[in-house]
C-alpha cells in the first residue's frame, strides 16, 4: 500500500491511498465468506456456497464492492499511521479507482480528507515575565477566616423581625402559570442572599416576617415546565438568624488544636498569607499561558469549533436551557472552544519537547482530587473514568498540567510592587504543580461551566 499526503491548509489534508490487488485479494477471500453466509443455494450449506456460483448468483461487482466496504477503514488507519498525521475528525472519503471485476489485478485508489493537529513552532519559553498582584493580607482577611470558623458553630435562633439578608428561612412554595398551578413545596429551607433557588426569590423575601408572603414572576429552572415563565407565590413561616459562638479562649480549644485565641488568630493569619501565595502562583500560571497563546500561532478548524458548539446547545437544550442559544453566547463559547484547543495544541508541544511523562501515582493524585471536587468516592470515580475510557484524556490532562508547570518554573514573575516572586513551593521538581494550586484550578475549572467530554481529543474542551 502507497499514501501520500496533500497539505490543504494548516489544520486539513488530503491522503491519497493505493491498494494493489494483492492487498486487497485477503478481504475479498473473506467477503466471498460474509455474501456466502447471507444467501440460500439449493444443495449447499449455509456458508459453503462456492466462490463461482457466489458470482453467478450476485456478482463479483458486488463482492468487491464488500471487500472494499469492509477494509477501507483498515487501509485508511493504516496510511494514518504511515504519514504520521493526527486526525482530528472523520475523514471524508471518495474512492476514485476500483479494480475491474472481472480481472485479478489492478488496485484500489481512495482520497481521504480530514481535519488534523496543526504543527506548531515552539518559542523560547524560558524566563517569560509576567506581574501579579502583591501577596498582603491584613487583619481583615484574618477576621474575615475567624467569622467563617465562627459560622461552622454557630446556632440558629428564631427572631421576630423582617428577613434580613444572611437569615435562614423555613418557606412554601407555589408556582403558577396562566392562573393554574403547575408544582408546589412545603418546608423548604433557604438562605437569603444565597441565590441558589428561583431568580427574583432574595428581593421576595427580604423584608417579610413570619406567615407573610410575596408574589413575583420568574423563570422556572426544573421539572416539566423547565424554562417557562411562572408566577409564585412565597410564604415565609419562620425567620431564623445564625448566633455565633464569642471569639475567645474557649472557642478556640472548642474549634482548634490552639489553646488561645491569640494563637488561632496567628495561625490564620499564616494561612491568610498562604493563601494569598497560592492565589500569586494561579494567577501567574494563567498568565504564562497567556503569554504563549500571545507568542505561538495556533489555526483552530473549524470542525472543532462546529462539533464543540453543536454538543454544548444539544446539552443546553436537553436541560431546558435553550433560551440562552444567542449570538453572544455562541461568540463566546466559539472563542472558549478556540482559546481551550490553543492551550491544548501548544501545552502537548511542550510536554513532547520536555519528555514530560506522568506516573501512575501522579494519575492516582489527580483522579483522587477531581474525585473530591464532585463529592465522589475516588474509587468509585476511578471505576466509572475506566469503563467510560476517560482515562488517556485523564493522563493527557495531568501531561499538560506538568508542561504548564516546567514554563512556570522557567519564568520571571514580580509582583506589582516590583518584588521578585518565589514560585519554587508550587513546582515541583518534576515540573507538575503543588496540590494547593491544583485544588484551585479544579476549582475554577468547575465554577467555570461544570461540563466533560470523554476523550483525549483537543476538541473535547472543557468548560
Amino acid at each position: 500500500m502507497k499514501s501520500a499526503v496533500e497539505n490543504l491548509t494548516p489544520t486539513r489534508v488530503k491522503l491519497n491511498v493505493e491498494v494493489p490487488f494483492e492487498e486487497l485479494k485477503p478481504s475479498i477471500d473473506e467477503a466471498y465468506k460474509t455474501v456466502a453466509s447471507q444467501i440460500q443455494v439449493p444443495g449447499f450449506r449455509k456458508g459453503k456456497v462456492p466462490a463461482k456460483l457466489i458470482d453467478q448468483r450476485v456478482g463479483r461487482g458486488y463482492v468487491l464492492e464488500t471487500a472494499i466496504n469492509e477494509g477501507l477503514n483498515g487501509w485508511y488507519q493504516a496510511a494514518v499511521q504511515e504519514s504520521g498525521i493526527r486526525p482530528l475528525s472523520r475523514p471524508e472519503v471518495e474512492i476514485t479507482e476500483v479494480p475491474d471485476p472481472s480481472a485479478t489485478d489492478g488496485e484500489l485508489k481512495f482520497q481521504a480528507e480530514v481535519d488534523v493537529r496543526p504543527e506548531i513552532e515552539l518559542p523560547d519559553y524560558a524566563g517569560i515575565k509576567v506581574e501579579v498582584a502583591a501577596a498582603e493580607s491584613s487583619d481583615a482577611d484574618v477576621d474575615k477566616a475567624l467569622d467563617e470558623l465562627r459560622g461552622r458553630f454557630g446556632t440558629l435562633k428564631t427572631v421576630e423581625r423582617p428577613a434580613a439578608d444572611g437569615d435562614f428561612l423555613s418557606i412554601d412554595i407555589t408556582a403558577s402559570i396562566d392562573g393554574a398551578e403547575v408544582d408546589s413545596a412545603s418546608g423548604l429551607s433557604y438562605q437569603v442572599g444565597a441565590g441558589t433557588m428561583l431568580e427574583g426569590m432574595d428581593e421576595a423575601v427580604t423584608g417579610l416576617s413570619a406567615d407573610e408572603d410575596a408574589i413575583f414572576d420568574t423563570t422556572l429552572v426544573g421539572g416539566e415546565h423547565a424554562g417557562e415563565s411562572a408566577q409564585v407565590k412565597v410564604v415565609v413561616k419562620s425567620v431564623k438568624e445564625r448566633e455565633l459562638p464569642e471569639a475567645n479562649d474557649d472557642f478556640a480549644q472548642l474549634a482548634s488544636e490552639f489553646d488561645t485565641l491569640a494563637e488561632l488568630r496567628e495561625d490564620l493569619a499564616k494561612q491568610a498569607a498562604d493563601s494569598k501565595v497560592v492565589e500569586q502562583g494561579v494567577e501567574a500560571r494563567d498568565k504564562v499561558l497567556d503569554k504563549l497563546v500571545e507568542l505561538v500561532e495556533v489555526p483552530v478548524p473549524d470542525s472543532v469549533v462546529e462539533e464543540q458548539l453543536e454538543q454544548h446547545f444539544k446539552a443546553e437544550n436537553s436541560h431546558g436551557e435553550g433560551e440562552h442559544d444567542t449570538e453572544e453566547h455562541r461568540a463566546e463559547v466559539k472563542a472558549n472552544t478556540e482559546r481551550a484547543f490553543q492551550n491544548e495544541i501548544i501545552l502537548d508541544a511542550i510536554a513532547e519537547k520536555e519528555e514530560v511523562g506522568v506516573s501512575q501515582n501522579e494519575l492516582i493524585d489527580y483522579i483522587v482530587t477531581t474525585a473530591s471536587q464532585y463529592g465522589m468516592d475516588p474509587n468509585q470515580f476511578a471505576q466509572i473514568i475506566d469503563q467510560s475510557g476517560q482515562v488517556p484524556m485523564m493522563v493527557s490532562e495531568v501531561r499538560r498540567r506538568k508542561a504548564l508547570a516546567v514554563v512556570l518554573g522557567q519564568a520571571e514573575v514580580t509582583d506589582s510592587e516590583g518584588n521578585k516572586v518565589d514560585l519554587s513551593d508550587f513546582v515541583r521538581p518534576g515540573g507538575e504543580e503543588a496540590p494547593a494550586v491544583e485544588a484551585e484550578a479544579e476549582t475554577e475549572a468547575e465554577e467555570a461551566a461544570g461540563e466533560t467530554v470523554a476523550n483525549d481529543d483537543p476538541a473535547a474542551v472543557k468548560f
